[in-house]
């Protein structure tokens, strides 16, 4: 049995060590972060280690040198200094109107104005907390340290609500603005939180602010490499393979592509999630960890007010100004898909200066394309692993018919709220690609399945061990038409060698009926 206690759910850097939890030492970054500036920005997926980021910088900055034994910063510095730290946490309320958000603030400061002195003059929470900074470094003589967990998650909250959100924008600006005010009483200041709101910048008066989010230095400053693992996890590799009949080399495969993919910068080396990871190791057993501990609803919503073509998650192109900023009233939900960590960064072009974007492993693509499959297609949250089978064992079969008609019962009675607002062709047009692309993009999850689509045709491979499936979609033409045009285009062709059975089929959905209205199939 493993020796080792993992911190599932601790954030505590003191607790952590005090009890002997495992960690994965990140003190060098720290230090670095340390000695080489004093006002950061980072943004990371939900549960990558943020808040235990803050509270390692918490510990190093009160100078508990006793906490750091036998870690990489022991080493690295000479002058363990105690500075007075104010800790504000964003992540522990819901925020439903601006008093809500008022009175997590004022709760705050009012715990701080006890240790410092309040000041009657001041009446805003920005003029407060300008003062409780001043106040703090006279009073311990040191200037102050200054960490915030989870800034944007009021913002977060009132996507699709613009009043309100920038209700939210405007009470954070001023809050925040009592960092620039105060500079010259901060030793160091560090936000952190899942989204980075450009427009609508709640830090657009803080021009000394770092964004260390995008840079190779800090790629693996949350998270685990794959050194990490090895180094640090790689005593448990034996046991757990062997706990579930693999070599180390498979368990090693099957972990990267669960669990690791994640890049904060282009050209850097893959990033664990390492909440999901270390349940992992201490289950001993494979599951979707982190996508079971929030549904991403505000992401399908944007997707959906935004008429988004959901072929293009797999294959998403943009640049690093639109990766850099969340603004609520763009059309672009891809950058608080990107920042949230169901998208993440697979190639960079430097002449263009474009990212090329992906799902980052298969434990987020199959949690968020389930996701999605109820909000599209006439079927429950529940019964998607059920129906998901189903076509997988019709299509093993060989039994097309039954696949189809499936299908078609996927179409029918569909809530079309969906793409209300569009032309009716293209209503239909879109949506009907959306609904194919979730379920083989599901079914490809069992089986290979290369998929494009191109303005209303839909070209598919679908290979099982029997079968090669070559599919052509039509909208409003015929079936015959889409059957023929696999003949006439030879799309056979690179398959003919193989010795499965090989299935054309031509397939016409009919944007008068909204669904299919015929398929054709001929074997070879």
């Amino acid at each position: 049995m493993s020796n080792k206690i993992y911190p599932i759910g601790i954030q505590n850097f003191e607790k952590i060590r005090r009890d002997g939890y495992f960690y994965v030492d990140k003190t060098a970054l720290v230090y670095q972060l340390a000695k080489s500036g004093s006002y950061y920005f980072l943004s990371r997926p939900r549960r990558f280690g943020k808040s235990l980021l803050l509270s390692t910088l918490e510990a190093y900055f009160e100078g508990k040198k006793e906490l750091f034994a036998g870690l990489a910063i022991e080493q690295l510095e000479k002058d363990w200094a105690r500075y007075p730290i104010l800790h504000l946490d964003l992540n522990t309320q819901e925020y439903n109107s601006v008093d809500s958000l008022k009175e997590k603030l004022n709760i705050a400061l009012t715990g701080w104005e006890k240790e410092c002195g309040a000041e009657p003059a001041e009446k805003s929470l920005a003029t407060r907390f300008e003062g409780i900074i001043k106040r703090t470094s006279r009073k311990m003589e040191q200037r102050v340290v200054i960490l915030i967990d989870e800034y944007d998650k009021p913002m977060l909250q009132a996507i699709g609500r613009p009043e309100l959100q920038e209700a939210y924008r405007s009470l954070l600006k001023s809050f925040y603005g009592a960092l620039k005010s105060a500079d010259g009483y901060i030793r160091f200041a560090m936000l952190t939180g899942v989204t980075k709101f450009s427009k609508v910048s709640v830090f657009s008066d803080l021009n000394n602010l770092e964004d260390i989010s995008f840079r190779r230095n800090y790629n693996e400053l949350c998270g685990i490499s794959e050194q990490e693992l090895q180094d640090s996890l790689g005593d448990e590799l034996p046991e757990f393979s062997r706990s579930l009949g693999l070599t180390e080399s498979e368990l090693c495969d099957k972990l990267r592509r669960h669990y690791d993919g994640y890049h904060f910068a282009p050209d850097t080396a893959g990033v664990y999630n390492p909440f999901s990871l270390l349940h992992a190791f201490k289950n001993r057993e494979f599951g979707s960890y982190w996508f079971a501990t929030g549904t991403p609803s505000y992401l399908v919503e944007l997707l959906k007010r935004h008429h988004y073509d959901l072929d293009r998650l797999a294959h998403e192109e943009t640049d690093a100004e639109t990766l850099d900023g969340v603004d609520s009233v763009d059309s672009d939900p891809i950058p608080v898909i990107y920042q949230s960590g169901y998208l993440t960064i697979k190639g960079y072009d430097p002449r263009f200066g474009t990212y090329r974007l992906g799902f980052p492993n298969l434990e987020v693509e199959e949690g968020f394309v389930k996701y999605l499959l109820p909000y599209y297609a006439n079927v429950s949250a529940s019964k998607t692993p059920f129906e998901i089978g189903r076509f997988v064992r019709e299509i093993e079969g060989g039994d097309y018919d039954a696949f189809f008609r499936r299908l078609q019962s996927f179409f029918a009675d569909t809530p079309y709220e969906t793409i209300t607002g569009l032309k009716p062709e293209r209503d239909t047009e879109l949506h009907y690609q959306n609904v194919l692309f979730i379920i083989f993009r599901l079914i490809g999850l069992y089986t290979k399945v290369e998929y494009h689509t191109n303005r209303g045709r839909i070209d598919l491979v679908l290979e099982t061990d029997r079968y090669i499936y070559v599919m052509e979609f039509k909208l409003n033409g015929t079936a015959e038409e889409a059957l023929q045009q696999i003949n006439d285009k030879q799309y056979i062709q690179p398959f003919i060698a193989d010795g499965r059975k090989i299935v054309k089929i031509g397939v016409n959905f009919s944007s008068e009926t909204r669904n299919i209205e015929k398929w054709v199939v001929e074997g070879h």
